[in-house]
């Protein structure tokens, strides 16, 4: 048997990063040597992958010397600069970062719906969907191959953590502030005025509060989370035209990005009959009995791999169209999970390529 290849993770001390790490220890092995690679300030640090203690390197060209595959978790400025590097310098490149999303040459992959576009990376780049993308987009794609997509229409609710330990900062100390001014011996105030001076990176409070935005301003009013949505759903699906519109929420929720959906398709549907679909769905958890008190909840996702998908019912006024709801973990399958997925596509390749060593 041949030399394994070679992996870099880029990114490695974050927090998609390390959960990356950790399925590098838990799956099965198909790398030889791996570096881990992150800014100065980490540099030293040391992180265990596969039971063996990794040092962290400072990012440098140097990093990329004999590596297969890289996988980059970085954001969009780092990865705008690093991932032409890595790339230029002979490596096959994932990129979790929204820089090459859209771009007509970087296939963007999800190993559930699309892994042929593994073999077509005519920049040496593979890019990885959004992470809220990603929570919606392996139930759609079961449901699309049965019944034919024609219109989709969602509203996420998206968890703090997809801002970073910033956002997870934020949250957990506007709480901590909330109910110590707010609480039952106190009730003056209220939740604006108590967090008014730490927003971190949220537009508004988002401890006991739903805010109805999530990334830059677009044009006519649309949210880039909004867009991405759209954009990136055409594209894995290899839908162009299709009909796309939502809203992007953010929620109190520490870890777990969840999404109502409503799927207009091509012919009638079943619910009973797309929940059947949904059960043989590669990476999909089908939980749904609302008599039970059983349905998709981020609570019960954190910490595992599918989608899990609930609320499944056929539209009152279309026969046509599904309503559901859907959640995952964005930390793993939303971020790390699916990135690894595609580096080991990638290094699948290299072996039919050269089954004696790492072509590259």
């Amino acid at each position: 048997m041949g030399q394994l290849p070679t992996l870099a993770v880029v990114g490695a001390t974050g927090a998609v990063g390390t959960v990356m790490c950790q399925l590098l220890s838990a799956r099965k092995n198909v790398w030889g040597e791996i570096r881990l690679a992150a800014s100065k300030r980490s540099t030293g640090r040391h992180l265990t992958v596969r039971g063996e203690e990794l040092a962290v390197q400072e990012l440098a060209p140097t990093t990329f010397d004999g590596v297969d595959v890289a996988v980059f978790d970085v954001p969009d400025d780092v990865a705008a600069e690093w991932v032409p590097v890595a790339a230029s310098r002979g490596a096959l490149v994932v990129d979790t970062s929204g820089v090459f999303r859209m771009d007509p040459e970087v296939p963007l992959l999800v190993p559930e719906i699309n892994p042929q576009q593994a073999r077509h990376q005519a920049r040496g780049i593979v890019a990885s969907p959004n992470c809220t993308a990603l929570t919606m987009i392996v139930a759609i794609a079961a449901l699309h191959r049965e019944y034919g997509l024609r219109e989709l229409v969602f509203a996420t609710y998206q968890a703090v953590s997809a801002t970073g330990k910033a956002g997870v900062d934020t949250l957990l100390d506007q709480l901590e502030r909330v109910g110590r001014e707010l609480g039952l011996g106190s009730r003056s105030g209220n939740v604006r005025q108590v967090v008014a001076d730490d927003l971190g990176p949220f537009p508004a409070p988002v401890a006991l509060n739903v805010v109805p935005w999530a990334g830059g301003l677009q044009d006519a009013g649309w949210a880039s989370e909004e867009l991405k949505m759209r954009n990136e759903s055409r594209k894995i699906l290899g839908l162009p035209d299709l009909k796309v519109s939502g809203t992007c929420v953010r929620v109190p929720v520490v870890t777990g990005h969840s999404v109502a959906v409503h799927a207009v398709f091509g012919v009638e549907v079943d619910a009973e009959d797309a929940r059947e679909v949904l059960r043989h769905a590669p990476g999909v958890i089908v939980v749904d009995d609302p008599a039970a008190g059983e349905y998709p909840m981020p609570i019960d996702a954190v910490g595992t791999d599918p989608s899990w998908v609930g609320r499944v019912r056929r539209a009152v006024d279309d026969p046509r169209a599904l309503d559901f709801f859907v959640t995952g973990d964005n930390l793993r399958k939303g971020a790390a999970l699916n990135a690894i997925q595609i580096a080991e596509l990638l290094a699948a390749e290299l072996r039919q390529t050269d089954p004696d060593g790492p072509a590259r």
